[in-house]
């Protein structure tokens, strides 16, 4: 464990501390994301970014007291940001840790978290257990969740003529769970899976499982997989002659960077679940473009959560007058989420904030216009209509007498 203590303190980056008020405590934010694995591409940098803004956009002070970031990399594993979340809560004063993308560490850190009595807001993992058996009082989720995700998008891909799905999903938490979710949904919607594997998470070879997938008769491949593992199983699959056969894939956890990199040959007519897309409106195009500006690429919905994530904390910690966790969870469930991509959007008792979800559809190269025009809104979930119903959840928070 001093091994693991040890490699925290040498990831961790510490950015500003402001001069206007040096002598008062500071009120520590933990950005804890993949900065160099997998899933770097589409967290990474650009979470750390809208962090950053919205301290900027904030006032780099609340309370009368300097905002100050802390960055770390958890490199995808358990140990290491449980570690360093307990040396952020534990010696660094730490006060809220946000970001988590993957769902093994978010659980990790959150029961950490819930041990201490600390606030913790998972912007980016999937699992449903954040606000199922996992949940807490000071415990928050703020974006993407594989039951909505799975919601989106399953039940159109019966509709258009999917009706045998199998799938592929990392061996993980994250990825079981989407597939639980994504055989949910095909088989309410009237479809059947009819296999799925597990390949573990970094995997660069995917040949044995394009055979399974050939061999099984599906005429829909789920890619319940992110980040690397996604763009080399679409660019290998297109040397298998997957799209030649017949079979089409629809991608559960694909964002608007993994179709600029794998180009809209090989993407277009995609299906996406999003919460959030550039070229919405003015507000959000203006948004995109400052994080495009900083990282060269447009951001996605894992990467703006954190921006909302952490002006909702610092706005509830200003109206709670304190960063006592509990009375500023209080605060977060009781005002209603508020910046430029969220209207009076309320958090349920489980700390779910209630999206609206979006399904997607990636555009076809003769009908995008610019750089970034790639992708197109088909319909609209709203009001968190695509999260799990209270009578669904498994979190006592919401089945409190």
């Amino acid at each position: 464990m001093r091994a693991l203590v040890g490699i925290a303190a040498a990831m961790t980056l510490t950015i500003g501390s402001f001069a206007n008020a040096q002598d008062a405590k500071p009120v520590k934010i933990g950005v804890l994301e993949d900065l160099s694995g997998a899933y770097a591409d589409i967290t990474g940098k650009g979470t750390v970014t809208a962090a950053q803004l919205a301290v900027e956009d904030f006032g780099k002070t609340v309370i009368g007291r300097p905002i100050e970031l802390v960055i770390a990399d958890h490199q995808n594993k358990a140990d290491i940001g449980a570690a360093i979340a307990r040396k952020w809560y534990n010696e660094d004063n730490v006060d809220m840790i946000v970001g988590l993308g993957n769902s093994s560490v978010s659980l990790a850190v959150r029961e950490l978290a819930k041990q201490n009595g600390k606030i913790n807001i998972a912007a980016s993992p999937g699992t449903t257990e954040l606000t199922g058996k996992a949940c807490s009082p000071t415990g928050f989720q703020w974006n993407n969740n594989n039951f909505a995700q799975a919601n989106t998008i399953a039940s159109s891909i019966v509709k258009a003529g999917g009706e045998k799905t199998f799938i592929i999903a990392p061996d993980y938490t994250f990825g079981k769970s989407l597939a639980e979710n994504i055989t949910k949904f095909t088989t309410r919607a009237g479809g059947k899976v009819v296999g799925q594997v597990f390949p573990p998470l970094g995997n660069t070879d995917f040949s044995s499982f394009f055979l399974q997938a050939q061999s099984s008769g599906a005429d829909n491949i789920a890619l319940a997989m992110a980040g690397s593992d996604l763009i080399n199983f679409i660019k290998q699959s297109s040397e298998f002659g997957l799209s030649e056969s017949g079979q089409k894939m629809s991608a559960y956890s694909m964002y608007i960077s993994d179709v600029k990199a794998l180009g809209l040959n090989l993407t277009k007519g995609l299906y996406i679940a999003e919460t959030y897309y550039w070229d919405m409106d003015d507000q959000t195009r203006a948004f995109g473009k400052r994080i495009q500006e900083k990282i060269g690429l447009m951001p996605n919905g894992l990467q703006v959560s954190t921006y909302s994530a952490v002006n909702h904390y610092l706005k509830s910690v200003q109206a709670a007058g304190t960063t006592d966790p509990v009375k500023v969870a209080e605060q977060m469930h009781k005002l209603p989420v508020n910046d430029f991509y969220s209207h009076n959007v309320r958090v349920r008792e489980d700390g779910q904030l209630m999206r609206d979800y979006y399904l997607m559809k990636v555009k076809a190269p003769e009908d995008s216009h610019s750089e970034w025009d790639l992708l197109e809104k088909v319909s609209t979930i709203p009001n968190g209509a695509a999260y799990q119903t209270p009578a669904e959840s498994e979190c006592p928070l919401l089945h409190r007498p």
